[in-house]
């Protein structure tokens, strides 16, 4: 007799009935059965240690048996070795529920020999996983069945796809927290099914303010495919209806220019993106103002860390994504070439094979001034950047930025640190920052270079042709969105001057006169 199970789900307790061992009679007695079932890779007191904090025991939360079905799934899948980082997901002030954390996975099969001893077989032709996504309730046991799906998503799609979509998990987790309501909670009252609770959750939030169109979307969209998985192993055990789907059909056209339709489906409870009204550049947002920019570069440079105002110099005055700029090596600052046709503006490799991350994988050359390169390469020799070399990986030793303990900045770091900055430069009279991303460096910069090339004489043509090769755009008609916003802009410009001239003239005018 062999039986497979997850490490997660010994965890659980499920595995004790999967294979019918017998319940433990006391604590003392469950503790040393604990420490025999140690898988090789850990001690017998560190395993203790761990299977009491992660809960060991089975949460009275969810106490079906759906748990035993998820064992199934993730038959012959074992993780193990948490790692330290992990992030916690806010539901309102002081409310710390759902924690999203990240775990070495290595892939072992559990089996019970002839004599009915639990052995460990560590399968070697699967390779670890890195950082896989893991959701842990308040009471410090896991959400299996999520779990579970982020484990079949990590071998389907890239890890930034997964770690979204653990996040918008890790959201709907903190729901449930707050709500006290199980996942599975679908009453014959429509208005009383968790779904539908939810979806009304992120759209008030999204009527509010506090919560972007696009987020709310995409969000109640990675929950329906979880509950979709769900359904297809049969996880859920409801009867109900969840939702009704629909079949979208949406018209584009082809590559030869012919039209023609998809279908996909979807469900009457997705949300859709309402896309703001007015004319905005990428990712929906708009440009700062010169002076504006000025201010926040002077403001990073006086009370920021060196490495956000690095960071934002670098966007402001380059283009680059946050995903680039936080890739850059200390080598592609030392081969950067200067422009033969424009002196003092130096040409940075970036893309497929040079380690340097970009949008779509797309490759080519970023223009960096020659000033930024300088400050870039002084920090790179600075004491403050060597010593964190000396705690980086090997992996990681040649990148620019680093933490102060030698790991990489990812976007999602970045993204809190703009969001604290933002915080303290409010508070400090910027009130144009109350919106602030990072990503809006690359739409000043854009618009800027744009407005030098066609103040120099430049032809549209050739503007938006120089435009998209130093902001690496894929598509010819993001590009265009510069021209037109450019456009518009001066429209209401001329067309704000014209109003102030008759409103001034308006306002003086002596009603008392026959010419009145």
């Amino acid at each position: 007799m062999r039986c497979k199970a997850s490490l997660e789900h010994i965890w659980s307790g499920s595995l004790p009935r999967l294979m019918g061992l017998p319940r433990r009679p006391s604590e003392a007695a469950h503790q040393i059965r604990i420490a025999a079932r140690a898988p090789p890779f850990l001690s017998r007191a560190k395993w203790i240690r761990q299977t009491a904090y992660y809960g060991l025991r089975r949460p009275s939360r969810f106490p079906s048996p759906e748990r035993c079905r998820v064992a199934r799934i993730g038959s012959a899948r074992t993780a193990h070795s948490l790692l330290s980082t992990s992030s916690f997901c806010h539901s309102g002030p002081g409310l710390t529920m759902a924690r999203l954390d990240y775990i070495q996975y290595q892939y072992y099969e559990a089996s019970l020999d002839d004599a009915g001893e639990l052995v460990w077989i560590r399968l070697s032709d699967k390779p670890p996983i890195a950082r896989l996504p893991q959701l842990y309730w308040e009471n410090h046991s896991g959400w299996d069945e999520a779990n579970a799906w982020s484990l079949e998503r990590a071998e389907a799609v890239d890890d930034e796809t997964v770690k979204r979509t653990m996040k918008h998990m890790c959201v709907y987790a903190n729901f449930l927290e707050s709500t006290n309501t199980d996942w599975r909670h679908f009453p014959v009252r429509r208005d009383q099914q968790v779904l539908r609770r939810f979806r009304k959750h992120l759209i008030d939030q999204r009527d509010e303010g506090t919560l972007a169109s696009s987020t709310a979307s995409n969000c109640m969209s990675t929950v329906i495919q979880f509950y979709r998985f769900a359904d297809l192993h049969n996880l859920i055990g409801n009867s109900a209806p969840m939702w009704k789907d629909r079949l979208a059909v949406i018209p584009y056209h082809d590559t030869a220019g012919f039209k023609r339709t998809a279908v996909r489906l979807s469900s009457d409870l997705s949300i859709p993106n309402r896309n703001s009204i007015g004319l905005t550049l990428e990712d929906g947002l708009l440009p700062l103002h010169a002076d504006h920019m000025n201010r926040l570069v002077a403001h990073t440079a006086k009370h920021e860390t060196e490495e956000l105002h690095l960071m934002l110099s670098t966007g402001f005055f380059t283009g680059g994504r946050v995903g680039t700029v936080t890739t850059l090596t200390v080598t592609s600052l030392l081969t950067a070439r200067e422009d033969p046709h424009t002196p003092g503006i130096f040409l940075l490799p970036v893309g497929p094979g040079t380690g340097i991350a970009t949008k779509g994988s797309v490759k080519g050359d970023m223009m960096v001034p020659k000033a930024v390169l300088d400050d870039l390469k002084r920090y790179s020799l600075s004491t403050k950047r060597l010593l964190r070399e000396a705690k980086a990986g090997p992996k990681h030793k040649n990148l620019l930025f680093l933490t102060r303990t030698g790991r990489p900045y990812s976007v999602a770091t970045v993204d809190r640190l703009i969001q604290e900055m933002r915080r303290r430069a409010v508070n400090s009279g910027m009130r144009f920052m109350v919106n602030f991303k990072f990503h809006q460096s690359r739409a000043t910069f854009g618009t800027w270079l744009l407005d030098v090339l066609l103040s120099s004489g430049a032809s549209p043509a050739e503007a938006i042709g120089i435009v998209r090769d130093a902001m690496l755009h894929k598509n010819e008609s993001t590009t265009y969105r510069y021209i037109k916003f450019r456009k518009a802009t001066r429209a209401k410009q001329n067309a704000a001057i014209a109003f102030n001239e008759a409103f001034t003239g308006f306002r003086n005018r002596d009603w008392d006169s026959e010419d009145a």
